[in-house]
């Protein structure tokens, strides 16, 4: 089947921003005297939204504390600290390039605005047909409902499209969809979370041959 389209997860999966992820969880949670969260414990709690990613830590730490307080602290410190330390996965920049014979997009649960700031800060967003944040439709993944968006934003066919991701929410969307997946497995995931993925690959460059191949 032909490739028409490419769609990409931005955290774990095009992105290493789990420092910058967790130091404004620290941010947020620090004025009320809560240890501090390490990036290993941060990143098994990613992967649905900031609000997400808040209320699991409340809820693991049996913390009360309001989710809306912290979430505004958590927002207020990400929007102008969201690319002090975050970079592109080695290979992207190649990647991307040398796949634009494909239409690409972005779904991803972060926020769209910040979603589409950091791309730009980080010299991506050119590359991008298309950028959905975890605000931008009715629903966010593990729903089915983003990526068919992003198909009928091109009229473009389950069968014709690819998802790359890093985490369990990205593959229940793609399989819900009926678009092939490809699990990132450097990314942020937990152990597993690659069962039932259509691919697989151990660095980002490697979706360079796996489109070459279909």
């Amino acid at each position: 089947m032909p490739l028409k389209l490419i769609i990409f997860d931005l955290d774990g999966t095009l992105v290493d921003s789990s420092l910058d992820i967790c130091n404004a969880l620290n941010h947020a949670i620090r004025a009320d005297g809560v240890p501090e969260v390490s990036v290993d414990e941060m990143i098994a709690l990613v992967g649905e939204g900031a609000s997400a990613l808040i209320g699991k830590l409340i809820e693991k730490r049996g913390l009360d504390l309001d989710v809306p307080t912290l979430l505004r602290r958590f927002l207020d410190y990400y929007r102008t600290h969201l690319a002090d330390h975050s970079a592109p996965y080695p290979g992207t920049e190649k990647m991307l390039r040398t796949l634009s014979r494909q239409k690409k997009a972005i779904v991803s649960n972060k926020l769209e605005a910040l979603t589409i700031q950091l791309l730009k800060a980080l010299d991506l967003l050119e590359h991008f047909d298309y950028v959905a944040g975890g605000d931008t439709g009715a629903q966010k993944k593990p729903s089915p409902v983003p990526i068919f968006d992003a198909l009928a934003r091109f009229d473009t066919l389950p069968g014709d499209a690819l998802f790359v991701g890093d985490s369990i929410y990205d593959m229940a969307a793609s399989r819900a969809a009926g678009v092939r997946s490809v699990a990132a497995l450097y990314g942020y995931g937990s152990p597993g979370f690659s069962q039932g993925a259509d691919y697989s690959i151990g660095r980002i460059e490697e979706l360079i041959d796996l489109v070459a191949g279909l």
